[in-house]
C-alpha cells in the first residue's frame, strides 16, 4: 500500500516539475527572469548573482540566489521549480570547495568574488 501512495504522489509532483531546467551548482553565477506581481499586471524583472545555497530535491528543492546591489547584498530564495521563475540561464561556472558560501556575506568587493571556470 506504501509503494501506490508514493507512486501516486510522484505522478502528482511530475506534472508540476519544470523540464527546461539548465544544471547548476553552488558557486555558479546565474541570469534570471522573475516574474513580478504589480497592481494588476505582471511585469518581468532580471536577477543574477552567485548561488550560495541549494537544497532538497525535487518539488522541496530550492536555491538562493545573492547579489550586490548598490553596494548592498541582497538575497533571494526561490524553490527549483517555481512558476515565479520565467527562464534561468548559467553565466559562469564557480570553482568552490563548500557546499553552502554563507561566508560571502562577510566579505566586500574583491574579496566577496568566487574563482571562475576557464572557458574553452
Amino acid at each position: 500500500m506504501a509503494t501506490n501512495i508514493g507512486a501516486t504522489l510522484s505522478n502528482i509532483e511530475a506534472k508540476y516539475l519544470k523540464q527546461d531546467m539548465p544544471d547548476f551548482d553552488v558557486g555558479d553565477t546565474v541570469k534570471m527572469r522573475i516574474k513580478v506581481q504589480e497592481a494588476d499586471k505582471v511585469r518581468v524583472h532580471p536577477f543574477e548573482g552567485t548561488i550560495i545555497r541549494k537544497t532538497g530535491r525535487g518539488l522541496n528543492g530550492t536555491f538562493t540566489v545573492r547579489k550586490i546591489s548598490y553596494g548592498e547584498g541582497v538575497e533571494k530564495m526561490f524553490p527549483l521549480h517555481s512558476p515565479v521563475i520565467e527562464n534561468l540561464s548559467v553565466t559562469s561556472k564557480g570553482i568552490v570547495k563548500r557546499a553552502k558560501l554563507y561566508y560571502l556575506r562577510d566579505r566586500v568587493g574583491k574579496k566577496a568574488r568566487v574563482k571562475r571556470q576557464q572557458t574553452q
